[in-house]
């Protein structure tokens, strides 16, 4: 959920999910009544973090940027009068962009990941190891952004802090440009806004560990402030628009993947082959600073499982820097770290914030007669599984054809359900005749 590592890992931003159940594509190219209420997609920009980027299998590449969803939905929108739809793309020889992961092999089920280094558009590092990526800085109409929060999107010298924004700003606006200008400055007629789930999912992911501005939870009253004042300014010539709202992060892989009951079917295993006797706890560290044994309804992070620390006996106290003797998450002398649970607690508090951030959401986009993408409401259906075209949609871990490697991120197939989220959207709200993106035609996780 090194150095280097640690500093992407604070800027690419998790991100939820949206996803939307598809149907056969549909061509509508009548453009005067494809639009009756004279929407324009002549110019439309889409607003957003590494959902609305491409991002996937924890990097950005060409590949993903092409799939983005914002890339498919424009590519509907241009057969009822669309414009062009330009985005960052990283140069040919550079297709691998930040490098990402793959699955190199599936081992008794497990997955074994590795990491692509060639064909990278690294350009360079800060004096703090952190990656320079090559620079974009010609006309774009995809501003997604890895990383980008709604409450650092008004902070000053993120051009400095996020390396996927920096590479999109010239040399002279990197210390004072902010993310709210740059993208509501590019004279758009038509608009989709994907911000907020950052806000919640970074204090998920790490969790519900606070340890610096990515890993906060945006409280309701700063939400709605800078959630309206970024909508106002979208809007300032009265153009039209679609927003998400917020999915509940809590369901994604990242959370559900690694349960109380596969860990400990996993260590017994372990201490079987020992001889040792099985255990039936594992102990977590909680708020209250007292640790207690894991219950069904708490939550393990995904990275947890490959860590490797389950039972390790050489660990050092980080308070007292002494090697704790007892092995570790199974003794309540030496329970599994605050960052690597959710606990049942910290779940409902964020689930209970995403509920409250949402009502703001509709609200904003009603007073602005904005379209909502209802990915909340969607991932729902999600998380009970059904079919499209035959095709199995879940949040499992890398059958359910959804999710990427990273557990949060999309694969292209749920990239193009999510572009279909937002369509039928759309079509609902301005009844325009945009066609569906064909899923059938993208795929889920890269079997080796």
């Amino acid at each position: 959920m090194k150095r280097f590592q640690k500093n992407i890992k604070l800027y690419i931003g998790f991100a939820a999910l949206a996803l939307a159940a598809s149907c056969k594509p549909s061509i509508d190219l009548d453009t005067k009544g494809g639009n009756p209420e004279n929407v324009d997609f002549s110019k439309y920009i889409a607003v957003g973090n590494s959902l609305t980027s491409g991002y996937a299998n924890s990097g950005l590449s060409l590949k993903g940027q092409e799939q983005s969803f914002p890339n498919m939905l424009a590519q509907e929108m241009k057969k009822v009068g669309g414009g062009e739809f330009l985005q960052p793309y990283f140069p040919a020889e550079n297709y691998n962009g930040s490098g990402f992961l793959y699955l190199k092999a599936l081992v008794n089920g497990q997955p074994e990941l590795g990491t692509v280094t060639d064909h990278l558009a690294i350009r360079g590092q800060t004096p703090d190891k952190k990656p320079l990526y090559i620079k974009y800085t010609g006309p774009i109409n995809n501003l997604g952004v890895p990383g980008m929060r709604l409450d650092l999107a008004f902070a000053p010298r993120m051009g400095e802090l996020n390396p996927y924004f920096e590479r999109l700003l010239p040399d002279n606006e990197t210390a004072t440009k902010t993310y709210v200008d740059f993208a509501t400055t590019k004279d758009h007629t038509f608009f989709s806004f994907s911000l907020g789930n950052n806000d919640v999912l970074g204090y998920a992911t790490n969790g519900a560990v606070t340890t610096d501005a990515t890993n906060t939870l945006i409280s309701e009253q700063t939400f709605a402030g800078l959630y309206t004042s970024f909508i106002t300014k979208l809007t300032s010539k009265e153009q039209k628009g679609v927003v998400a709202t917020i999915p509940d992060v809590t369901a994604v892989p990242y959370f559900t993947t690694v349960t109380r009951q596969a860990l400990l079917a996993g260590v017994n295993a372990a201490l079987k082959a020992q001889g040792k006797d099985p255990v039936s706890d594992i102990y977590i560290k909680t708020k209250a600073d007292l640790p207690r044994a894991a219950t069904d309804k708490d939550m393990f992070i995904l990275p947890f499982s490959s860590a490797g620390l389950l039972g390790r006996q050489d660990l050092k106290d980080p308070a007292t820097g002494v090697v704790n003797p007892f092995p570790y998450g199974l003794h309540p002398r030496n329970p599994v770290g605050d960052n690597f649970v959710l606990d049942e607690a910290e779940a409902k508090m964020v689930q209970d914030r995403i509920v409250a951030l949402n009502a703001i959401i509709k609200q904003v986009a009603d007073s602005k007669k904005l379209a909502v993408a209802d990915i909340y409401s969607f991932l729902n259906k999600v998380k009970s599984g059904y079919q499209i075209n035959g095709i199995a949609i879940s949040n499992k871990y890398i059958t359910g054809n959804i999710f990427s490697l990273d557990g949060v991120h999309l694969t292209p197939m749920g990239y193009a359900i999510m572009a279909n989220v937002f369509v039928d959207a759309i079509n609902a709200k301005y009844s325009t005749k945009l066609g569906k993106v064909n899923v059938s035609q993208y795929g889920g996780v890269a079997l080796p």
